[in-house]
């Protein structure tokens, strides 16, 4: 008795290791770019979902700036 619950146990450890985001969320967010001029907002992209390897990606993109408008990502 004591096996099949040790098995039980451990099956139930190894699937909720596999779907762990899912546990914890979907792992995914909306992101959208948005552009600021000195510091205020003056323009924002369409919002999108974003999962997985793509939302770490987008996350991990550094701001662009040019002639004086900085354009980043930004998730929620």
């Amino acid at each position: 008795m004591k096996r099949k619950l040790f098995y039980i146990a451990v099956l139930l450890f190894i699937t909720c290791s596999f779907t762990s985001c899912d546990l914890l969320g979907d792992g995914c967010q909306v992101c959208q770019t948005v552009s600021y001029e000195n510091g205020n907002p003056i323009a924002w992209g369409t919002e999108s979902d974003y999962c997985d390897e793509e939302l770490l990606a987008i996350k991990a993109m550094t701001p662009t700036t040019y002639n004086g408008v900085t354009t980043q990502w930004e998730c929620y």
